[in-house]
């Protein structure tokens, strides 16, 4: 079998429509209406993945991706498919031959109930994603950070609801004193943080946070079953059917395992297959009502976990539903049909359209909303990393069961665990029983040397005792020769001040004498310049004086001239007026 891609579906003229391998880690995006074929879509890329040695990771929110543990159901309708898609003719099928059959699956389940059960602890799932499942409030939330980096600075257990419950009580016991650091830490908002656990804890979230917390590498292994299916990819199906009845704890408990993976993997770069494959059903739980910093990390997440090698598939209803940022990063979809009767799902399908790259050849917005189920509009990045044109595609059938497997087959394979894990547990006992002979007898020599090394220590603690006496007598001569230095010093600097103090008197005074002088010579220069000044004043007051009194002298006489001027012309007229 070729492992450069992996086989889909065909395309209206009958031609292959195949997704590389090598860029199957650059994210994906399975939409539709209900009913038209995404799971059908789903479990036929899991099972591609898985024969080319890709683990995959599906999540079942409706049981019937179980479906993938048990082989498929003949049909005169499968034969037909099979018939159409060329599946059992290997050159055309990528080198592999259809059959019904059952593919390597391990169950999982959060509640431990339908399969191994997934545990974590409070700590790994850290505040930020706590705060969410928990429903918390902007305060309590802050309170929850306060009970970790509590929980950090004094050591607490911070593994189970029980840690963390008292972890809680802790912080409220000493609020006072935490209060003076973090802020105001009011008691109704502790309590009502404690009143949250409940709800979480009657659905069985104890049984989720517990120790061991998972090894997330356990997801990511290959059948080691002798046959034909030796280093297939191991499928590995989470029971979601009860999870996902709380979408919040759900969309919570997704972004903790890619948390999980992002942290736990080294960088790989841009491998030649993914290392796993994740698809996530209800993707739109994850993003619906998601706080700005909780949507920035899933961004942030779903961007660079590529460079881990894995790829991220989500499955929901529309494009829509996935916040734009992280769309962009889904570079291989698979768009099945869509329904629109109102003006906002127009614009959906409008919107889901444009995200191709356009074919000439087809209307895409008029086939979204035309096509059959089983039939999507499919476009992959090329061997280049170039997205196809979006071409109309009929999905090929699975191998394995369209519906739930069998209770018997989920059975079958929980014993199968339960088996692996009695063996691992004999062999861990065995293990022990050694490893504690091995420690008694390491405790034993342990002893022994601490015997010695405690007469050497008695030896060493008499010989620094000794030589502190030593070091304190010397110390103490030290002392006293410092005192009588110290003490010389003293007398000689008060007699230098003694000596230094009459010299600044006997300044002092003569600075005195001077300054009296200087201060009677002061005053008679003073006395005899206001003198001056004053004798001054009263000659210019005199030469004012008489200044004035020529003015006024001149003053009167031009008024008794112009006096005269005037009576002659009055005179003068008053003859004429006679005559």
């Amino acid at each position: 079998m070729t492992e450069e891609s992996i086989y889909i579906g065909i395309n209206d003229k009958g031609e292959k429509i195949n997704l590389d391998l090598a860029h199957a880690n650059r994210h994906g995006l399975i939409a539709g209406a209900t009913g038209t074929g995404k799971t059908v879509t789903m479990k036929v890329m899991a099972e591609a993945f898985s024969r080319v040695g890709v683990p995959v990771f599906l999540c079942d929110v409706k049981g019937d991706v179980s479906g993938i543990a048990q082989e498929g159901a003949d049909s005169a309708g499968m034969q037909k498919r099979i018939n159409k898609f060329r599946l059992k003719d290997p050159e055309f099928n990528n080198g592999h031959v259809f059959e019904y059959r059952a593919y390597p699956t391990v169950f999982w389940d959060a509640f431990g109930e339908k399969g191994k059960n997934i545990n974590t602890t409070v700590s790994n799932m850290g505040p930020l994603l706590l705060s969410r499942l928990l429903g918390l409030t902007e305060v309590q939330e802050g309170i929850l950070n306060i009970v970790f980096r509590v929980a950090e600075k004094e050591n607490l257990p911070m593994s189970s609801f029980e840690d963390l419950r008292n972890a809680i009580s802790y912080v409220y016991e000493n609020r006072q004193k935490y209060s003076a650091r973090y802020g105001n830490i009011a008691a109704a908002s502790i309590t009502s943080v404690l009143r949250t656990l409940i709800p979480l804890e009657n659905q069985g979230a104890g049984k989720f946070f517990c120790e061991p917390a998972i090894d997330i590498t356990e997801w990511i292994k290959c059948s080691e079953e002798e046959g034909e299916q030796h280093g297939w990819g191991v499928i590995n199906v989470l029971d979601c059917v009860e999870l996902v009845k709380n979408p919040d704890v759900y969309s919570t408990f997704i972004f903790w395992l890619l948390t999980e993976l992002y942290n736990v993997l080294p960088e790989v770069g841009d491998p030649k297959k993914p290392k796993i494959v994740f698809f996530f059903d209800e993707a739109h739980f994850l993003f619906k009502d998601a706080e700005k910093a909780l949507l920035k990390k899933i961004e942030q997440t779903v961007k660079l976990i590529r460079s881990k090698g894995v790829g991220i598939y989500f499955v929901t209803q529309s494009p829509s539903d996935i916040s734009n940022e992280v769309l962009a990063q889904l570079q291989n979809r698979v768009q099945h049909a869509l329904r629109a009767y109102t003006p906002a799902e127009i614009k959906a399908v409008k919107v889901a359209a444009e995200s191709f790259r356009e074919n000439p050849e087809l209307n895409t917005s008029e086939c979204i909303m035309a096509l059959g189920t089983g039939e999507a509009l499919v476009s992959f990045l090329d061997a280049k990393g170039i997205p196809q044109i979006v071409q109309q595609t009929s999905i090929i059938c699975p191998e394995s069961l369209m519906g739930p497997c069998s209770e018997k087959i989920r059975e079958d394979i929980t014993d199968k665990y339960k088996e692996e894990l009695m063996m691992d547990e004999n062999v861990n006992v065995n293990a022990a029983l050694s490893a504690q002979a091995l420690e008694n007898e390491r405790l034993k020599l342990e002893l022994e040397k601490m015997k010695m090394e405690l007469e050497l220590e008695k030896t060493r603690l008499a010989q620094a005792e000794a030589e502190a006496k030593k070091a304190a007598a010397e110390a103490e001569a030290q002392a006293k020769i410092q005192i009588a230095r110290e003490e010389a010093e003293r007398k000689a600097r008060e007699k230098e001040e003694e000596e230094a103090r009459k010299v600044a008197e006997k300044a002092a005074a003569l600075a005195q004498k001077e300054a009296e002088k200087a201060e009677a010579e002061a005053k008679k220069a003073a006395e005899k310049a206001a003198a001056e000044a004053k004798k001054a004043e009263e000659k210019a007051a005199a030469a004012e004086q008489k200044k004035n009194a020529a003015r006024q002298s001149k003053i009167e006489s031009q008024v008794i001239q112009a006096g005269g001027q005037v009576l002659k012309k009055t005179l003068l007229r008053l003859l004429k007026l006679s005559k």
